[in-house]
């Protein structure tokens, strides 16, 4: 039997108590699975049929085949299991990728809210049964058709189904009072009844057009396989000249092709898609496992290069823990704090807030201000009265009413909103109003947030379209204080010190987000812009001025996202934060959208590219380090594979083009051998190497166009060649002592398999010293290169392996000279980090 994961909510607000365990059980073996069916992919057979069709592997496979045509069965069985061992280690890299992948698609799944055995519960959507009650909030999807029982201020936004964009308002006394799978709540909350799941939904209906789209490849990994194609390209082109001349002087069919096939397969660079693949879902496995859920393996590429990081204050400077800590009552002009709130003129404007409220509250001051009330009413209204009219939470800066009515007739219509908001719909005149602004001013001033609150009279059923319509008496101010989180003025010094710039958007007002921001040490707290203000910019006078201005209040949705866009063309890369339904549009066009996971709506999260599990934003920083760190490790790797192949490449060519004494000093068999060794090398240690304890002091990475380029690669190309020097002075200084073609092939093996060592260790870093680098934490390094040694000194002084790859013993003297040589055509780096530390003692550059 399936095990369901279900995460306990603290009440169950509605009086009903839902399916018990039992029937839940009988509900799933009757109607299945709330999963939508397509058809599945077999992903091992895909691996197994992309990897038939890589280059090494047919050209393994093409050489195989020769030695036995030409009666080399012992080389064409080896070549054979070469072919199974790559394949094993393609396969094993591709499932890593894919379990970690498969992981995380597993952690993102949305979750939804069910009233079970008189509980409210979080479950996995799959896990929702027939007749669940579901409990639907602002900023959740449905996922499942139900009928709705209960509603408050209840619309949802069903562009899915409709492709129509308004919210639609829905409650029980519609004929058509059903929620859809899919779609999204726009405003309020609701309970209801499922009616179907999976493919017998109204969205599982259309399911056929939903089929899986393949993921756009991104930048980086385009430019990957553009290059890797290209060197295939150049691989087949040489292999078609030198197949061409060898056959020329020889007329040797399968002696031309092998010689051919042996420089083709050293000029491949299969290591590098494969390493790309591997850090990217690795790296996105190792960010969920800190409490970072990375949707997009793109955003992987991009969190090193991040500039700018907008965040929103309640609940992510801030603890979002509201307690209601004043009462400006406008009766008699008093400012009451918690212990003054029994005075009439309190309890009053306390009373008419929570009225405006809704009847069950979801948000933070909504739940303080009925807590409040609670604590001050010793006589409990609210089961006298019914809501009878409702306005929605609108208007820019916003407002809400509520008309309530009791079986007498007796009706209470109570507002609140900003304040602003509420002086504009109050009969007040001037002085009234700058008496308002100044309590206003004072209790923002401390970093509390205010809402003004209001009462009307309004007799029959014919009600005004809109609630800024009624003849609102001012009552007073309630205020609420949501204390900074205790590490959030380190975590914006780290931003700081990594290069990176934090702006604040938010709801609230200027003074209060000013008060907090300058309590936590922000930069810039003494400037603010308001999301009206903004939008009177041209697009031009905002870009100006975006670098500027670093607190950004009363912002709405528009204004949010002009800022993004105005950020994103001043080539800033911005990440976002955001939890409510209206940071959607802003989280989609940041190039780094984050969500909060425990408070952020599902809307927030869908939007998102990447998601905060405890709603900490000191998480940010970790994984700023940790893109910069994947990044970094990458092009290590990457710089890695370009520099060793490029000796490989040019020690098969060189001696054959000129026409050396021994041709062929490196045969299929042994570029195979240089790849297994090194393979794993470039995969395994770099993907696993620490982050560099630069790392967060450098300015954030410019996110490029290409990552090929020059200054990128003049270094790797240079190490190529030295090595490829030393690898033909190896050879020449054999050939020069009369050794003979397999003593000089075991000497010229050491020596590229010594560089090979070598330059994994001094390319740990293209800064620190390797005296440095040696000290980092990567167990890893001592078992590669541990297991290297061993196979190379099996190789060439165990006789049946020496022998069957053309190695012999070498002595001491010479040994030492071609890891002497090995040693000297790498080190040479070491000099070159010497002189980059000097010039640059805190360097801005990787390379």
């Amino acid at each position: 039997m399936k095990r369901v994961t279900a995460t306990m909510i603290p009440e169950n607000k509605f009086l009903t108590t839902g399916l018990t365990d039992k029937e839940v059980i009988a509900s799933r073996l009757n109607h299945g699975a709330n999963n939508l069916t397509y058809k599945k992919e077999n992903s091992f057979i895909d691996a197994v049929k992309s990897l038939v069709t890589e280059p090494m592997v047919l050209l393994l496979f093409a050489t195989s085949i020769i030695y036995f045509l030409s009666g080399q069965v012992g080389d064409a069985i080896f070549l054979a299991v070469a072919i199974v061992l790559v394949a094993t280690i393609s396969l094993y890299q591709n499932s890593r990728s894919k379990n970690a992948l498969a992981k995380l698609k597993e952690i993102t799944q949305p979750k939804c809210k069910v009233i079970r055995n008189g509980k409210t519960i979080e479950i996995s959507n799959e896990d929702v049964v027939m007749d669940d009650l579901l409990v639907l909030e602002e900023g959740t999807s449905v996922n499942a058709d139900a009928t709705i029982l209960q509603s408050n201020d209840f619309s949802v936004n069903e562009s899915v189904l409709t492709g129509e964009s308004l919210a639609v308002f829905k409650d029980v006394s519609q004929e058509n009072c059903s929620v859809y799978s899919g779609t999204t709540i726009a405003s309020g909350m609701a309970l209801a009844k499922v009616t179907a799941i999976g493919n017998k939904t109204k969205l599982g209906a259309i399911g056929n057009s939903l089929e899986s789209i393949a993921e756009e490849k991104t930048p980086l990994e385009v430019q990957i396989t553009r290059f890797v194609k290209q060197m295939v390209l150049v691989g087949a082109i040489i292999f078609l000249i030198v197949w061409g001349i060898n056959y020329y002087h020889t007329a040797n069919v399968l002696d031309s092709l092998l010689k051919a096939l042996t420089l083709a397969m050293s000029i491949l660079p299969e290591e590098i898609p494969v390493a790309f693949t591997t850090f990217m879902a690795l790296g996105a496995w190792r960010l969920m496992k800190t409490g970072i859920i990375v949707k997009q393996m793109k955003t992987v590429e991009t969190l090193g290069s991040a500039t700018v990081i907008c965040t929103d204050k309640t609940g992510t400077i801030t603890e979002n823990k509201m307690s209601l800590v004043e009462v400006y009552a406008f009766s008699d002009q008093k400012v009451a704090t918690a212990e003054g709130f029994n005075e009439t003129s309190s309890k009053r404007v306390i009373e008419m807030a929570m009225w405006a409220s809704e009847p069950i509250p979801f948000d933070a001051m909504e739940v303080a201000i009925h807590e409040s009330y609670q604590q001050t009413h010793l006589e409990d209204e609210r089961p006298n009265y019914q809501m009878i009219h409702e306005y929605p939470l609108d208007g820019k800066p916003p407002m809400m009413t509520h008309v309530h009515e009791d079986k007498k007739g007796k009706r209470i219509i109570a507002a609140k909103g900003a304040p602003e908001a509420m002086i504009a719909v109050s009969k007040l005149t001037a002085e009234e109003k700058t008496a308002i602004e100044k309590a206003v001013f004072a209790m923002a001033s401390q970093g509390y947030r205010v809402l003004g609150v209001g009462i009307a009279d309004f007799s029959g059923t014919d009600f005004p379209k809109k609630q800024q319509e009624f003849a609102f008496d001012f009552l007073g101010l309630v205020a609420f204080y949501d204390p900074p989180k205790k590490n959030i003025q380190q975590v914006f010094e780290q931003f700081y010190q990594a290069g990176v710039a934090v702006k604040i958007i938010t709801g609230d007002n200027a003074v209060t987000t000013q008060a907090i921001a300058a309590s936590i040490g922000f930069k810039g707290a003494d400037k603010s812009i308001t999301g009206d203000e903004l939008m009177q910019l041209t697009d031009q006078e905002l870009e100006q001025k975006v670098m500027e201005i670093n607190i950004y209040t009363r912002m709405f949705p528009e204004a949010k996202l002009k800022i993004i866009n105005a950020l994103k063309n001043d080539q800033q890369i911005v990440a976002m934060t955001g939890d409510g339904v209206n940071d959607g549009p802003a989280l989609k066009a940041a190039h780094i959208g984050i969500a909060m996971g425990k408070k952020g709506t599902e809307i927030a999260k869908q939007a998102a590219s990447l998601i905060l599990v405890d709603d900490d934003l000191s998480k940010m920083v970790t994984a700023i380090a940790m893109g910069r760190k994947i990044y970094t490790n990458l092009k290590k790797a990457i710089q890695y594979i370009i520099s060793i192949h490029i000796p490989i490449i040019l020690t098969v060519f060189i001696p054959l083009a000129l026409g050396w004494v021994y041709p062929s000093i490196f045969t299929p068999l042994h570029i195979i051998l240089l790849e297994l060794i090194m393979g794993p090398t470039c995969s395994i240690i770099f993907e696993n190497e620490p982050m560099e304890q630069n790392t967060m002091t450098q300015k954030p990475r410019l996110l490029t166009t290409t990552f090929f380029k020059v200054k990128e690669l003049t270094i790797s190309i240079i190490q190529g060649l030295v090595i490829t020097i030393g690898t033909l002075a190896t050879y020449q200084f054999a050939v020069n002592f009369g050794y003979n073609e397999t003593f000089t092939r075991s000497m010229v093996f050491t020596a590229l398999i010594s560089a090979n060592i070598f330059l994994t260790l001094v390319n740990r870093s293209f800064y620190y010293s390797v005296l440095t680098t040696l000290k980092y934490k990567n167990n890893l390094v001592l078992w590669i290169i541990g297991l290297t040694l061993v196979v190379t000194a099996a190789l060439i002084y165990i006789k049946p392996f020496a022998l069957f790859f053309g190695f012999t013993q070498l002595p001491l003297e010479q040994l030492a000279i071609s890891i002497g040589i090995g040693f000297a055509s790498v080190i040479w780096i070491e000099l070159y980090k010497l002189f980059k530390r000097k010039k640059s003692p805190e360097s801005s550059e990787l390379l």
